[in-house]
C-alpha cells in the first residue's frame, strides 16, 4: 500500500510524515517547484502478530508495511509536474487540513472547507488538460469512422464537463468499457481520499467543539471521503517518548491509539484491504491483500511457484486461535479447515499453504 500525503503548503504534511514513519524530513517553508517527495515506510501495526511472536518466538519478525509519500504542498497555481506524477503513483491520499489558528504562523484564520476546495480544484485543472489532450487523440482516431474512438471522444467530452463543475473524477459514472482510462493512472481525481484533520491540542481535546472538523466532515461526507482527526505536532512528539510517558501523553489528549493506527485502519477499510498471517519458529508473517481474494492468489503473495503448485489452505482463524490458546487446542476442537482454490481469504486467517511444483 503506497498512501501520498498532500494538502496546501504549510499544512503540518511532513510533521504527519515524520511521525509516521520517524523520519527527520526538512518541515516549513520551502519553494514547491524545487522541492522533491519525501518516501518513507512505516510498520502496520497488529496487535494478532504480536501474540503470534509470543507464542513462537520467532526467528524473524515481519509486520504488513505501508510506503508513505509526502508530497510537497499543491495549490491551483501548481503546474510541476513532478509533483503530479508522485500523486499519480499513490494507492489513496491523505490530505492534510488545517482545522486549527496560529497568529504566529499563519497570516489568515484557519477554513478547512476553503483549503479543501482549493486543493481539489488544482487536481481537477490538472486532470482536465490530461483528458483534454486524450480528447484531441481520439478525435482523430475517430475520423476513420472508428466507434471506439468516437464512444472515447464522448466520455470524454463528458468528463471534461464533470471536471468543469468543479467534481472530481472519482464521482464520475465510467461505463466498463471506459475503464481503460483509470488504468493508466494519469487521472488525479480518481484516487480515494482520507482528509487528515490537523488539529491542536485543543481540538484533539474536544473534537466536537472544533467547527473546521464539522465543516471538513460535512464536506468530505458529500463526497464520499473518509475524515481522520489528527494533530501532526503532538504524533511527533509522541514518536521521541518512552511507551509509559507516551501513553500518559495520549490520555491527557483523550486517544486510546495513536494517529499512525487510526490512519491505518482508515486506509485499509477506503481501499477494502485486509491482512493474513503466516507463523512458525523462523517468521511470523502479516500479508496484505484486497478483500475478496481467493486461496491461490493470496499465495502468490509469498511465492509464484505457491500459487502456481497450490493443492490447499490450512487456515484457523485468529480469534478461534486466541481463544484456544494453542493451534493443538484449536486443532482438538476442529477449527482447523482445510481450503481449496475458491476460498476466499478472511481478515485474520492464520494459513499455511499446501503446493506441489
Amino acid at each position: 500500500m503506497k498512501l501520498g500525503i498532500v494538502g496546501l503548503p504549510n499544512t503540518g504534511k511532513t510533521t504527519l510524515f515524520n511521525a509516521l514513519t520517524g523520519s527527520n524530513a526538512e518541515t516549513g517553508s520551502y519553494t514547491n517547484a524545487a522541492a522533491r517527495p519525501n518516501v518513507g515506510v512505516a510498520k502496520v501495526p497488529d496487535t494478532r502478530l504480536d501474540w503470534l511472536a509470543e507464542y513462537y518466538h520467532p526467528k524473524k519478525y515481519s509486520p504488513a508495511t505501508i510506503e508513505f509519500v509526502d508530497v510537497p504542498g499543491v495549490s491551483s497555481g501548481t503546474k510541476g509536474s513532478e509533483v503530479f506524477q508522485a500523486i499519480r503513483q499513490v494507492d489513496a491520499l491523505v490530505e492534510v487540513v488545517r482545522c486549527f489558528d496560529n497568529d504566529e504562523i499563519f497570516l489568515e484564520p484557519a477554513d478547512a472547507v476553503r483549503d479543501a476546495e482549493s486543493f481539489d480544484l488544482a487536481l481537477i485543472l490538472a486532470d482536465i488538460e490530461v483528458v483534454e489532450r486524450r480528447l484531441e487523440r481520439a478525435k482523430k482516431n475517430a475520423k476513420g469512422g472508428d466507434k471506439k474512438y468516437r464512444h472515447e471522444a464522448e466520455t470524454c467530452e463528458a468528463l471534461i464537463n464533470h471536471l468543469s463543475d468543479g467534481k472530481p473524477a472519482r464521482e464520475f459514472p465510467f461505463a466498463e468499457e471506459d475503464k481503460d482510462m483509470l488504468a493508466d493512472g494519469g487521472l488525479l481525481t480518481v484516487k480515494p481520499v482520507i482528509y487528515a484533520a490537523n488539529l491542536d491540542e485543543e481540538g484533539m481535546s474536544d473534537p466536537e467543539g472544533n467547527k473546521q472538523l464539522q465543516a471538513l466532515s460535512a464536506f468530505a461526507g458529500e463526497r464520499g471521503a473518509a475524515v481522520l482527526p489528527v494533530a501532526a505536532k503532538y504524533e511527533a512528539d509522541l514518536r521521541e517518548m518512552d511507551p509509559e510517558d507516551a501513553k500518559l501523553f495520549m490520555e491527557d489528549l483523550g486517544l486510546t491509539e495513536t494517529g499512525l493506527d487510526r490512519l491505518i485502519r482508515t486506509s485499509y477499510d477506503l481501499l477494502g484491504y485486509i491482512s493474513f498471517l503466516t507463523a512458525g519458529e523462523d517468521d511470523v508473517h502479516a500479508w496484505t491483500i484486497v478483500r475478496g481474494t481467493k486461496a491461490p492468489k493470496a499465495a502468490g503473495k509469498i511465492h509464484t511457484d505457491i500459487e502456481r503448485g497450490f493443492i490447499r489452505a490450512e487456515i484457523v482463524a485468529f480469534e478461534d486461535l486466541k481463544a484456544c490458546g494453542s493451534f493443538a487446542a484449536a486443532k482438538e476442537k476442529g477449527l482447523f479447515r482445510l481450503e481449496g482454490k475458491d476460498y476466499v481469504m478472511q481478515d485474520g486467517d492464520v494459513t499455511n499453504f499446501r503446493f506441489n511444483v
